[in-house]
């Protein structure tokens, strides 16, 4: 697809824009219904496609977690529905009144929320973000140009292809869902330098991925991040609970960016935690890449440890792989995210109320949990509906992205022939 096609893409998806930011939320809600009903009832063509990436993407020797994440299955179709059906029970941003006041002149000032207009994602493998992202974006009065990877390519053109429909059957235009042709990078290219075209662009997937968008872009860019979330065990942890914990947020969906990888134990409440968390890791499969304590404590309960390296504390496993430290204090470990953390998702597991409020304070991340698993860093745990992405970065939006992160706003001033002197 070369640079004029994507450009007119572009153009097409800045008309249905006009459309949408006008459309009442019975308009959009009656499209997202639309949406979610055409899913399940054309599942069977839309698991036919993903069978085909599935097939390609074994027979190019995808790993294991890229794999789960390409995969579709009816639950997983139903579970996009189920997220289209949640969006549209949300309250609509557009037109919220963020801050409004009479000046002292007598101007009527409000701030309110409007759509950005053209939204550019691309992403990589998980085809589910297609619809996610179809869903979001038309409730917050805004078209989408979706650019998936070429391993879903398939998978992502039959669900735009049923979502298309979906919409022109309610009266929206069929334009507000456009997708790019996953089989070149050039279009990644041109999407990402279609300035004045598209509104904002925001790139779901690997580090590498990230970086290219976010330094090549010329197109405002709204950074998702990678996630090496930590889960620190403190002093006064209770066992049971860390265990739980833990094990959560590790082997529950590995392949997903709010996993964690990383585990910090307190040196106090080693001697408990370890004996009881490093059996339970190795009977769900965990690999433990581990320190000289750990790997210590491995030894006598004759469980296999991998001794750590300085890539394992920085990396993203999305896998059945944990790194495990011991550290001397609630400090060692603050100083241990500080440096390491992708600024995601951090925990907090301990009984004191002094322990969470430093961590909470002092921890520079989207997200900061205590007692409970960085899997809850989700849009939809949050309730928020189906996320458009999870930000790391600062501005404008920072977390799991839901409808208000999709808007920008505009003043609206209101005079009775009100001139500056």
């Amino acid at each position: 697809m070369g640079e004029q096609a994507v450009r007119d893409a572009a153009v097409r998806a800045g008309e249905a824009a006009v459309e949408l930011a006008v459309a009442s939320r019975a308009a959009k809600d009656a499209a997202l219904s639309a949406m979610a009903d055409a899913l399940v009832s054309r599942r069977a063509e839309i698991i036919a496609a993903n069978e085909t990436d599935v097939r390609g993407a074994r027979a190019a020797g995808t790993g294991a977690a890229m794999l789960d994440r390409l995969s579709l299955d009816a639950d997983r179709i139903d579970g996009m529905a189920a997220g289209l059906r949640q969006v549209a029970g949300l309250p609509d941003p557009v037109g919220e009144v963020v801050r409004g006041s009479t000046l002292p002149n007598g101007l009527e000032l409000r701030q309110v929320r409007v759509p950005f207009g053209v939204v550019g994602i691309i992403y990589e493998g998980r085809p589910n973000v297609t619809a996610d992202a179809a869903g979001l974006t038309l409730k917050s009065g805004n078209a989408v140009l979706l650019r998936g990877s070429s391993s879903a390519r398939h998978s992502n053109a039959a669900i735009v292809a049923v979502l298309r429909d979906a919409l022109t059957s309610v009266g929206l235009p069929a334009d507000a869902i456009g997708l790019l042709p996953g089989e070149s990078r050039d279009e990644v290219t041109h999407l990402m330098h279609a300035r004045g075209l598209v509104d904002v662009l925001i790139p779901r997937g690997g580090a590498e991925l990230i970086r290219h968008v976010v330094e090549g872009s010329t197109v405002p860019v709204i950074e998702t991040g990678v996630g090496n979330c930590h889960i620190y065990v403190d002093a006064s942890a209770d066992v049971a609970m860390a265990r739980d914990i833990v094990l959560n947020a590790k082997t529950q969906r590995p392949s997903v960016c709010n996993a964690a990888e990383t585990l910090l134990v307190h040196a106090a409440a080693a001697d408990a935690v370890l004996p009881v968390l490093l059996p339970a890791l190795d009977a769900a499969g965990v690999t433990v890449h581990g320190d000289e304590t750990v790997a210590a404590q491995g030894k006598a309960l004759d469980i296999a440890v991998t001794p750590a390296t300085e890539e394992d504390w920085g990396g993203e496993y999305l896998s059945l792989d944990l790194a495990v430290a011991v550290v001397p204090s609630l400090g060692a470990a603050l100083a241990h995210i500080r440096r390491w953390s992708t600024g995601h998702s951090e925990a907090i597991v301990t009984g004191s109320q002094a322990a969470a409020r430093t961590f909470t304070a002092r921890v520079d991340a989207a997200a900061v949990l205590v007692n409970a698993s960085t899997r809850f860093t989700d849009g939809s745990e949050f309730g928020f509906g189906a996320e458009i992405g999870i930000s790391t970065q600062k501005l404008h939006a920072r977390g799991p992205m839901g409808l208000p992160e999709l808007t920008s706003t505009k003043y609206v001033v209101t005079g009775d022939g009100h001139v500056r002197g």
